[in-house]
């Protein structure tokens, strides 16, 4: 055999590559007894080793490794190899303040990895100075870290931020669009979402299961059929419809859309694929209308798939429970949970209890509960019985929840209307007068209802009293066409007892023009869905008593349905009723 030589030495054979193992410490006992292992070698063992994170023994090699084959001359790609092992945790960030210290400049991958710990640890300060030095080693716009940075500015809830880095990217790739679409929807900033899916399209990027999954969770919180269909074709086109990832988020757009349906038929192409999550999310379109029979049915066929159901399966079922006013059932669900499958209900689980129970005129036991349950009640809890008092019409116990509700949030502006209504109702007008000096003081203000209706894929918002919109003039007569034609089938107005002291006509003015009212004026004068198809509008808040009878007296008038999708629920009124039965 011939060696091959230069300068006159005998060059050593290249090290042939160990056969398959699953143990890395073969691998390591190999590389510690050739004289030719360089460092690119140790620094892959770390990386090996760190895969065993699961297993302590074989994942302490991996610092083993560094301490005592690299040091005292690891590389970048060494500290970032240990970094990288020990992510998502402190160690992370002090191993990170070591390689400084060396001293040695992190690369593009140490500061992705880093980034990605400072999100799971929500260590602002931290990152912030990361960010600052990303931007004088100019790697601040290198795929890896703008993705890796885009993540933690969304992950704490700093859309601004990731704006900012987002527009200051250079050279952006479907990876940078995909984290900012998904954070986006993350940060109920589905408008923004669906315009970034849109932007990255039209630049010719090609889509990533991640974007599409993001943008389709986008268009189910504006609860936008037509952008969730128009998503859907896409991911066809583009092979991801049969992705679980994907179809779950079609489920869930559809289902929120109210269209379960269609929610179903996805359901059901996907179900050889479909987890535990595409389940939930279809039991949960059904129990958004309160259809705990289809919920039922899901539930035993998920079992029967064997699949083990979680705890937001119960949710599922709870809240179809809670609006469809069955809370004898809730409770014997919540025993089943905990004894049949070893769940240990959430307080979620137990707000749809205290809801539903307090809905049914159960106020005492509703607020034993509250009281008694393995949870500190929050706000939500307070709320649910608010509202349940408001129903009853009981002022005294109605202002006593309020002053929970307050207690933890201080600026909530329901709990003060909520508790002025019903007081108004009872003709205290001394409290009344009371509630509305401190809501004076603290600056509340009501918080201005939003409604959004799809038009040819594009979203129109409104607010009450709303004139910006370029078809004002036209909405504002098409809607006062339609209140004086529900008058003549009998509708009487529902008074906002806070406009006690204004006259019949502002009074008058004030309902006509809700946020909703607007919305539903605007779809018919435009045609928003072809006839004999229901109109859909989503409200950020709760349907006011108004609106909802207003809606039940439309449905007769127009001889379609109307579907409303508020904060609590959904409503589908058709021929002068709403499936709620007035439980919302």
């Amino acid at each position: 055999m011939v060696e091959l030589e230069l300068n006159g030495l005998p060059q050593p054979p290249p090290l042939q590559p160990p056969p398959p193992t699953s143990d890395p410490r073969i691998t390591h006992a190999r590389a510690i007894k050739s004289p030719f292992t360089d460092i690119s070698t140790f620094n892959n063992l770390i990386t090996q080793y760190s895969k065993f994170n699961n297993n302590n023994n074989l994942f302490s090699y991996a610092l083993r490794v560094f301490n005592h084959n690299l040091f005292p001359s690891p590389n970048v790609v060494s500290y970032t190899s240990l970094i990288t092992a020990h992510s998502h945790t402190l160690h992370s960030l002090r191993y990170f303040i070591s390689m400084l210290r060396h001293p040695l400049l992190p690369n593009h991958r140490t500061l992705s990895s880093l980034f990605a710990t400072a999100a799971t640890l929500s260590a602002l300060p931290f990152a912030m100075s990361l960010h600052s030095l990303s931007l004088k080693l100019s790697l601040s716009d290198h795929p890896f870290v703008a993705s890796s940075l885009l993540n933690f500015y969304l992950k704490c809830r700093l859309p601004c931020h990731a704006r900012k880095v987002f527009d200051e990217i250079g050279q952006r790739d479907n990876v940078c669009y995909s984290a900012m679409i998904v954070g986006l929807a993350q940060n109920s900033r589905s408008v923004d979402a669906l315009l970034v899916f849109s932007e990255m399209r039209c630049h010719g990027l090609e889509s990533t299961v991640h974007s599409v999954s993001g943008a389709l969770r986008a268009a189910a919180e504006l609860a936008a059929l037509e952008q969730c269909r128009m998503i859907h074709g896409h991911a066809v086109v583009a092979g991801f419809d049969s992705n679980v990832v994907v179809g779950s988020a079609l489920v869930d757009g559809y289902g929120k859309a109210g269209v379960v349906e269609d929610a179903r038929q996805v359901f059901v192409e996907n179900l050889q694929v479909m987890n535990i999550v595409g389940w939930n999310a279809m039991m949960a379109g059904y129990a958004q209308q309160g259809d705990y029979e289809s919920t039922f049915e899901l539930f035993d066929l998920m079992e029967g798939s064997g699949l083990l159901p979680d705890k937001y399966s119960f949710l599922a079922i709870l809240t179809a429970l809670c609006n469809a006013g069955m809370y004898l059932k809730i409770e014997r669900w919540l025993i089943r949970m905990k004894e049949d499958y070893g769940l240990e209900p959430t307080l979620e689980h137990y707000t749809c209890l205290v809801g539903a129970m307090a809905r049914a005129g159960q106020m005492e036991c509703a607020e034993r509960i509250a009281l008694t349950m393995p949870f500190e009640a929050d706000a939500a809890v307070w709320r649910a019985l608010l509202s349940a008092c408001a129903f009853h019409g009981a002022a005294d116990k109605a202002q006593d929840m309020a002053r929970r509700v307050l207690q933890l949030e201080p600026h909530d502006d329901s709990a003060h209307v909520i508790v002025a209504n019903v007081l108004s109702a009872a003709g205290r007008w001394d409290d009344v007068a009371e509630l509305r000096k401190i809501m004076k003081d603290r600056r509340v203000k009501k918080r201005g209802g939003r409604s959004w209706i799809e038009v040819q894929g594009k979203v129109h918002v409104f607010v009450a009293g709303d004139w910006k919109h370029e078809r004002s003039a036209e909405i504002y007569q098409k809607l006062a066409e339609l209140m004086g034609e529900i008058e003549k089938l009998g509708y009487v107005p529902v008074w906002d007892e806070l406009l006690h002291n204004v006259g019949e006509e502002k009074r008058k003015e004030a309902l006509w023009y809700h946020s909703e009212k607007l919305a539903v004026a605007f779809g018919v004068l435009c045609g928003s869905a072809p006839p004999g198809k229901p109109l859909r509008i989503v409200k950020n808040l709760r349907i006011c008593k108004d609106c909802h009878e207003a809606f039940k007296y439309m449905t007769r008038v127009l001889d379609r349905e109307i579907i409303i999708r508020d904060v609590n629920r959904y409503h589908r009124f058709q021929n002068g009723n709403c499936t709620c039965r007035d439980i919302w």
